[in-house]
């Protein structure tokens, strides 16, 4: 995670350099008008600045600044980063905003831990132990289609009635308390799903971003071009763009215009393999004499889409046309709980 901390006082920029040496694996930002810390010319444009590009903001200091600052640059729940307030003596973590999505819930909890803090979460769910849909979708690397059904799920499970659940997948686990499983009788249930479908009247789409695109290309393809062919095997397989997870190449195509064009049209990472590494991929792939002479191996796209996905299912081998290959692999996952 990228995360940028703000603090105002001595003893908040005490406690901020500690709050960040209890993030290690993150990459973590420390502001203040202080020597040695990041400076910022204004707060305004330090929380428009954070709000747009980190996946977590946090003040330490007063509720009430923060709740200043960020008011202007709130957009989504799906988009905001997670928000939080830390007062400067470390005696609560609290969590400000996107607290589900986001992850400013769980980031306040084990700060509070590890600052031997009180957490402060207000979300309904979380204080009356409810399963939380959306939670549990970005603790699983789920998309959420149609954010206001997030309200209906919640609200049927904090009145005590139950909702149903439809998967694609293999179900692990004990079902959180009030879901049952797709019985076709609830007005309102969860669909995790890969293709689409409409299992309820009023349905939460929740989708695994598990599906990794390998792609191949002749040199300064048309960066529209590969999008929209690619685009249309997605949709020919009935497969929701938000479940790419990533795309998928050889190193020899890490100038390459139209790879790149590929993965901003998902909002996605771009991975590049090399030769080497895409011949040691196990499986069975159609082999080509004319590739394997151009870059080092016999197939490009499909051994790029293995490999990025674990070498999970495959859902599309080797497609070609006009100078573009494309293959698609689904990650082995579960629906766990």
């Amino acid at each position: 995670m990228n995360i940028s901390i703000i603090a105002f006082t001595d003893r908040g920029r005490e406690l901020s350099r500690r709050i960040g040496g209890h993030l290690p694996e993150d990459t973590v930002n420390l502001y203040a008008k202080a020597e040695g810390f990041l400076p910022y010319s204004s707060l305004r444009d330090f929380a428009q600045r954070a709000m747009a590009e980190d996946d977590a903001v946090i003040f330490v200091g007063a509720t009430g600044i923060a709740v200043r600052a960020i008011a202007p640059f709130v957009r989504r729940k799906d988009l905001d980063p997670a928000v939080l307030v830390i007062d400067e003596n470390g005696r609560f973590a609290i969590s400000l905003l996107s607290g589900h999505i986001g992850g400013a819930n769980r980031l306040a909890q084990r700060l509070a831990q590890q600052l031997h803090a009180i957490p402060v979460v207000t979300t309904a769910t979380d204080g009356r132990g409810v399963f939380a849909a959306d939670q549990w979708a970005a603790e699983h690397r789920c998309t959420v289609r149609n954010l206001r059904a997030i309200q209906q799920i919640s609200g049927a499970l904090l009145e005590g009635e139950s909702v149903g659940l439809h998967s694609d997948f293999p179900i692990t686990g004990t079902l959180p308390e009030g879901v049952v499983l797709d019985t076709r009788e609830n007005g309102i249930g969860i669909s995790i799903y890969q293709r689409e479908n409409n299992p309820f009247p009023h349905t939460l789409w929740l989708t695994p971003q598990i599906v990794h695109v390998g792609v191949g290309c002749r040199r300064n393809t048309s960066p529209e071009k590969l999008v929209t062919w690619a685009q249309e095997q997605l949709q020919a397989l009935q497969i929701d763009p938000r479940a790419v997870a990533s795309v998928a190449s050889i190193d020899l195509k890490q100038d390459e215009p139209a790879v790149h064009r590929l993965a901003e049209q998902w909002q996605v990472p771009v991975v590049f393999y090399t030769a080497q590494q895409l011949e040691q991929v196990q499986g069975a792939f159609p082999p080509s004499d004319f590739v394997r002479r151009t870059t080092g191996t016999d197939n490009v796209c499909q051994r790029a889409a293995a490999k990025a996905a674990g070498n999970g299912t495959c859902l599309l081998e080797k497609t070609a046309q006009d100078g573009m290959t494309i293959s698609m692999y689904c990650e082995d996952w579960r629906t766990a709980f």
